[in-house]
């Protein structure tokens, strides 16, 4: 039978154990903690900081980022990956400077409605920037959850509606408790409870939790595999986009065809950036970030 987490133990654990991020500094407006949020996803918290810095230092607001182009965004967001979620901040800046005058909401359903924005990233902002008891899952959340309420090793595959509904299961009634027992539940997946080397001697919770009692059984369900990357054409992807974010001006085919020595995937690659909207064809057949069109017009 699934077991309920000491929560008191969990957010006095994190007070004293938490890292020292950011955007869990008193007075962060939820413009920064969006930004965060969209950066961090499925990438590590060293990579992020200093991008994160970096952009909220040049576009504090949404209305500052909304101003420059697409292109500027891109650029910016350097190789953090999955450079599509720098043209959905973008995009969601605008949103928020037209629909919302240049605030991000605190309703759900809003938030929702954002480009960019899922279910995931609504649930952390409306949890963390407003202190709402929102239910938010992560894969470190999944872990906890599986591992010591429900005595499984792995979370297994994602399930949005069971996962939402096992971790609000748990969340106090308080909205502030709430979200601050969210984010402690998350850093302890991310620093105690780990995937693959668990630090269970240093977990404030190993007395209560039902993995350890049963004397951690390994998974027997499926499990997601690991995404290589050497030679895919992510990689070629982000190959291409170096040399456009090396330089302010657009650039010949053939600076892009000595990134990549196989042609077809170099082709196959750059279509689909194109198509991302990602990268621009111009009418001379060079290429650029996108919006440049519109940020270089001839004076």
């Amino acid at each position: 039978m699934p077991v309920e987490l000491p929560v008191p133990t969990v957010v006095e654990w994190y007070d004293h154990a938490a890292r020292d991020l950011p955007r869990r500094a008193a007075g962060v407006p939820p413009w920064a903690v969006l930004v965060s949020e969209i950066m961090l996803q499925q990438t590590p918290v060293a990579r992020v900081r200093p991008v994160y810095e970096a952009w909220l230092q040049r576009w504090p607001t949404p209305d500052a980022l909304a101003a420059d182009s697409p292109g500027d965004a891109v650029r910016m967001w350097g190789k953090l990956g999955y450079p599509r979620r720098a043209l959905r901040l973008h995009e969601c800046a605008g949103e928020l400077v037209t629909r919302f005058r240049g605030a991000v909401p605190a309703d759900l359903d809003a938030l929702l409605s954002l480009p960019g924005i899922g279910s995931y990233t609504a649930r952390a902002l409306a949890a963390f920037a407003f202190g709402q008891r929102q239910p938010v899952v992560d894969t470190n959340v999944r872990r906890v959850v599986a591992r010591a309420v429900a005595g499984q090793g792995n979370a297994g595959p994602p399930s949005g509606a069971r996962d939402l509904a096992a971790v609000e299961a748990l969340l106090p009634a308080s909205p502030a408790s709430a979200a601050r027992f969210s984010v402690a539940l998350m850093e302890l997946g991310a620093l105690v409870c780990t995937a693959r080397s668990p630090r269970c001697g240093e977990c404030p919770i190993a007395a209560a939790c039902a993995w350890r009692s049963a004397g951690y059984p390994g998974h027997d369900g499926p499990t997601a595999r690991p995404q290589r990357f050497a030679g895919t054409d992510r990689q070629v992807r982000g190959r291409l986009l170096d040399v456009l974010r090396g330089t302010d001006e657009p650039v010949h085919r053939h600076l892009l065809d000595a990134v990549w020595h196989d042609a077809n995937q170099r082709e196959r690659a750059l279509d689909s950036l194109v198509a991302d909207g990602l990268i621009d064809p111009l009418p001379d057949g060079r290429y650029a970030l996108p919006g440049h069109r519109r940020s270089q017009q001839p004076t």
